[in-house]
C-alpha cells in the first residue's frame, strides 16, 4: 500500500488544482449571470433615474390581513421616501395621523403630540429597509465581498421569473425574482433569526400590476407575507416621484405643531 502513496500524491497534486480552478470559473460565470440579472432588473425600473431617485410618494389604501383572512381595517395612506433614509407616513382622509422615520429613529405624531415608536415597530421597519431591494442594489451590491448566486428560473404568481440572491459578508441574504420577459421584481424575501425563541422568520413583498409614473415602473399592488401569511396589501391610487418636499417635511415637531392645531 506505501508504495502507491507517491503515485498518489502525484495524482491529487494534478487533478485537485484543476477541479479547484474549475469550480471557481463555474462560480465566476454563475455570478455574472446573477449580476446581469440584476442589471437587466435596474434598466427596466429607470435605468439611472430610478439610481439616482432623490424621493417618492405613493398614496394608496393598506388593507391588513390576520393568518393571511382579512382583518376589516382598511385606510387611506400618502408614503413619502427620501433616500437614503427618510420617510413620511400619513394616515386617514385628514391625514392626521403621522409616522416619520429618520435613520434609525422613529416617531408618531397624532392630536395629542409626538411620541417615540414602539421598539417592536422599529426593528421590524429597519429590517424591511435594510432588505429592500433599493438597499440591495444601491448598497449591498457596491461591496465586492457580497457573493451573488443565480439560482435558475422559478414560478412566482404564475410568471417564469430569474431568482438571484445576494449573501453580504455579514452572511445576510436577500433573493430576488425577477420577471423573465420584463426583468421587473415580482418577490423580494429575506429571513431573519428570532430573538426570543431562535427560529428563522421570513420576510416577504410580492409586487404586481406595474405602471409607467414619470418614467418609473411603478408596482400598483404590493402584497406583504410573514412566514407564508399575508399581513397587508397595499393598493395605490397615484404616484410622485423626485418632487419639491418642504425642508420640515421629517420633522417631527413640525408635524406635531400642524396636527395639534387642527
Amino acid at each position: 500500500m506505501l508504495r502507491f502513496l507517491p503515485a498518489l500524491a502525484l495524482w491529487m497534486a494534478a487533478v485537485l488544482p484543476a477541479s479547484v480552478a474549475a469550480q471557481q470559473d463555474d462560480s465566476a460565470k454563475n455570478a455574472q449571470q446573477a449580476r446581469a440579472a440584476l442589471d437587466a432588473m435596474v434598466k427596466a425600473l429607470g435605468g439611472d433615474a430610478w439610481m439616482n431617485m432623490q424621493n417618492r410618494e405613493y398614496q394608496g389604501r393598506s388593507a391588513g390581513f390576520y393568518h393571511g383572512k382579512p382583518s376589516g381595517a382598511t385606510v387611506e395612506y400618502w408614503d413619502i421616501f427620501s433616500a437614503p433614509d427618510k420617510e413620511r407616513v400619513e394616515f386617514t382622509k385628514h391625514r392626521d395621523v403621522v409616522q416619520i422615520y429618520t435613520g434609525h429613529d422613529g416617531y408618531e405624531v397624532i392630536y395629542s403630540g409626538k411620541k417615540d415608536l414602539p421598539k417592536e415597530q422599529m426593528e421590524d421597519y429597519l429590517r424591511r429597509r435594510e432588505h429592500s431591494i433599493e438597499t440591495v442594489i444601491k448598497t449591498w451590491l457596491k461591496d465586492p465581498a457580497t457573493i451573488l448566486i443565480y439560482e435558475g428560473q422559478h414560478l412566482a404568481e404564475s410568471h417564469l421569473a430569474d431568482q438571484v440572491t445576494l449573501i453580504s459578508a455579514q452572511n445576510d441574504a436577500v433573493t430576488i425574482l425577477m420577471d423573465s420577459q420584463s426583468h421587473l421584481p415580482l418577490k423580494r424575501t429575506f429571513q431573519w433569526r428570532d430573538p426570543v425563541y431562535k427560529d428563522k422568520d421570513e420576510d416577504a413583498e410580492e409586487y404586481d400590476n406595474y405602471r409607467p409614473v414619470d418614467g418609473f415602473q411603478t408596482p400598483f399592488n404590493i402584497t406583504r407575507f410573514k412566514n407564508g401569511d399575508m399581513i397587508n396589501q397595499r393598493f395605490l391610487f397615484k404616484a410622485i416621484y423626485n418632487q419639491t418636499l418642504p425642508t420640515d417635511e421629517f420633522n417631527p415637531d413640525a408635524a406635531a405643531s400642524k396636527i395639534v392645531k387642527k
